[in-house]
């Protein structure tokens, strides 16, 4: 009896203690809050004003997890997520009692079935394509869908290791985004499409100026099939790529050239490309020095600037770019001002058809390729994408939610939970490169698969042939109409 008492006070005595320490820090927070001048909520309810800080950080996660239906959120829902997590583990993606989608929603696809279509023994498939039929070294590019631009710096190394392995396996490209060739890049042994950035990180002289020797030096690497200038990126039109100081580590300063531990801030633009006239010189420039094909990557702002860049393409057919990269205004990144990432730069489901278009006007429909990058990560997106006029579609977001990312928007922080934007290795031992790199790979040939299985349903035999003819769009009052009727091909406007 005497030791159960003797326990009980002593509980009694911790538990007046602890109220005693919670009671001095509340009078503490009380007397910094109501002498503090930053913030109003705290000082006009002092320790209270806190907790809105607080719910307002918690918000995102709740929304996320219990609140927001499965196709409410941005900037990917949880459907989207979820399709891509069972295709990278590999188990069935069929649905049961119906589709979740309003497709009342206007502007969504829905696709045109055959009354026909073919049997199931002569399924759709897609070969390959080539690009560059005029360089040395053409490329023979064997897969639609393809890893859109992301650096090592942005990417951590295991996710950079794990995109390349699986992009091998898969038998897709990879692109190295604009912070140059890094060994985890190559370390799969994937096709790989090298960026020029506006830095040139990667390929620049010791006063940062597009060096000749280096892009020989890596032009001679089997392994890089074709480069690309990057004129502007979706999220973050006429701003340069950015990479905070703290992700600036020392092999990130070698590969790119630039002071460890400092922002790596590329310009807005290629200082010497201010003009189109310059622009081909730059493309003719690195397909000759290289021998590979050669393409850039920009963002649709106008058709008078778009008709214009294809009237100096008529002039110089020579010159004219490999492929053209569009990137839609609602592309991702890891860091950039949200008035561009929510306002600048037309939609890639406007962008395409309109370039697309011009493209075939001036001539070029064989000469020049265009793969289709910005948000495109289901089946549906990417046979929008090929309907419309791609003829590759590329995605970054779609390959990193294959390597566990949950949409944390902590890419430009440095702690990032999942490993993939993080140079932190207590974040970066949770990215298993054995594992991920097979779901990088199911994802890819998951998705390859159902769009083949689209282009199937709409009675042709490989996904390129699908037309705007075999897809419809719901229109504001519910309706929907055929896609050749809203934004009719150039062929079928120079037919009438």
């Amino acid at each position: 009896m005497g030791f159960a008492m003797n326990a009980v006070s002593i509980l009694a005595v911790v538990f007046i203690c602890l109220l005693g320490v919670f009671a001095l820090a509340a009078l503490a927070m009380f007397v910094i809050d109501r002498t503090q001048t930053q913030d109003a909520i705290r000082r006009n309810y002092p320790v209270l004003g806190r907790f809105r800080h607080l719910f307002s950080s918690l918000g995102e996660f709740f929304r996320q997890y219990f609140f927001a239906m499965d196709r409410e959120e941005l900037p990917f829902n949880r459907a989207q997520r979820e399709w891509i997590a069972r295709a990278c583990a590999g188990v069935t993606n069929t649905v049961a009692f119906g589709s979740t989608r309003n497709t009342a929603v206007p502007g969504t696809p829905i696709f045109v079935n055959a009354a026909f279509p073919p049997l199931n023994d002569q399924y759709a498939s897609s070969e390959p394509m080539l690009i560059g039929p005029t360089a040395r070294v053409p490329y023979n590019a064997p897969s639609f869908f393809n890893i859109s631009g992301m650096s090592y710096g942005a990417l951590s190394r295991p996710a950079v290791t794990a995109l390349s392995r699986g992009a091998r396996e898969a038998g897709i490209w990879l692109n190295t985004g604009e912070g140059g060739l890094s060994p985890f890049h190559l370390d799969g042994g994937c096709d790989v499409v090298f960026q020029i950035g506006t830095a040139k990180y990667g390929v620049r002289d010791a006063e940062g100026n597009l060096s000749d020797a280096r892009l020989k030096e890596l032009a001679e690497i089997p392994q890089v099939k074709m480069f690309e200038l990057k004129l502007a990126q979706g999220a973050k039109p006429g701003k340069g790529g950015i990479l905070p100081a703290a992700k600036v580590n020392a092999e990130i300063s070698e590969i790119r050239g630039i002071p460890e531990g400092t922002a790596s801030i590329s310009p807005n633009r290629h200082p010497e490309i201010a003009s189109y006239d310059d622009l081909l010189d730059m493309v003719a420039r690195v397909r000759q020095v290289s021998g590979k094909p050669v393409g850039i990557k920009t963002v649709a702002g106008s058709e008078v600037a778009l008709r214009e860049m294809f009237l100096n393409f008529a002039a110089r057919p020579d010159d004219v770019p490999d492929f053209i990269t569009i990137d839609g205004g609602e592309g991702g990144t890891g860091a950039a001002p949200m008035p561009l990432i929510d306002l600048v730069g037309m939609s890639v489901r406007e962008a395409l058809p309109l370039v697309c278009n011009l493209r075939d006007e001036y001539g070029f429909k064989e000469r020049i390729r265009l793969i289709s990058s910005g948000k495109l990560v289901n089946p549906g997106d990417v046979a929008w994408a090929l309907a419309a006029g791609a003829d590759f579609v590329t995605s970054a977001r779609g390959f990193m939610f294959s390597l566990g990312c949950i949409q944390a928007l902590k890419c430009n922080r440095n702690t990032c939970p999942t490993g993939i934007t993080t140079h932190d290795p207590r974040f970066q031992q949770g990215l298993v490169v054995e594992d991920k790199y097979k779901k990088v790979a199911r994802f890819a040939r998951e998705v390859i698969q159902e769009v083949e299985t689209i282009a199937h349903s709409v009675g042709v035999d490989e996904p390129r042939k699908m037309r705007r003819r075999h897809m419809r769009i719901v229109q504001e009052d519910g309706s929907s109409r055929p896609m050749n009727e809203i934004l009719p091909s150039y062929s079928a406007v120079a037919e009438m």
